[in-house]
């Protein structure tokens, strides 16, 4: 196995360990949910430049890489919906991840016809800012712990911060949508007989 796929599987291996400290609302495990989530997520830009840099791309890479990221993201998103301070809507959430199922689908009806698709330009950037909503709402939910925990505040007295999470979400939700509906009609060759 090469390095690029070890570094994805690590990344893997990184998902339960960031659901075990989301369930600690204190100041330190979700300061330490940020963090795992920020290193998982620098691994997806390493992997694949490793694997790009020393020609070591593979199939099996092709269909980890993205599951990883799925993996992640749905561990968050699911974490979030948990959250009471966030407010965030499970509709969101279903949609989102309803997505990732449909595409995993596709993805494996084309593994069983000898099909690799790579991750297309609208997921990964679909993806990234899926990344970076999520590590948003992680800090602001650093923040909450920290005001609570150590100046027995709550942030959810400042409307804008509360606001900021569910904007984050309803972006990726579009997003999420178009990047799944665009990928559908390209692959939809794989349910034809042709």
């Amino acid at each position: 196995m090469n390095l690029a796929n070890r570094i994805t599987i690590f990344r893997i291996l990184l998902v339960p360990f960031f659901i075990l400290l989301m369930i600690y609302n204190t100041f330190p495990m979700r300061l330490s949910a940020l963090l795992v989530f920020i290193i998982a997520s620098i691994t997806d830009t390493i992997d694949g430049y490793m694997a790009r840099k020393y020609g070591t791309v593979t199939d099996f890479g092709k269909f980890l890489d993205p599951l990883a990221d799925k993996l992640l993201v749905s561990a968050a998103l699911i974490s979030f919906v948990q959250i009471k301070e966030l407010s965030i809507p499970a509709w969101m959430v279903t949609v989102i991840i309803s997505r990732e199922f449909i595409i995993t689908g596709i993805r494996t009806v084309a593994t069983s016809k000898n099909i690799i698709i790579p991750a297309a330009l609208s997921g990964k950037f679909k993806t990234t800012f899926q990344m970076i909503a999520i590590v948003i709402i992680l800090a602001i939910l650093c923040l909450d712990s920290f005001l609570q925990t150590y100046l027995e505040k709550d942030y959810s007295n400042i409307p804008q911060l509360k606001l900021i999470p569910y904007i984050l979400m309803f972006i990726t939700t579009i997003l999420t949508l178009v990047s799944g509906f665009s990928y559908i009609f390209k692959h939809k060759y794989l349910f034809t007989d042709k």
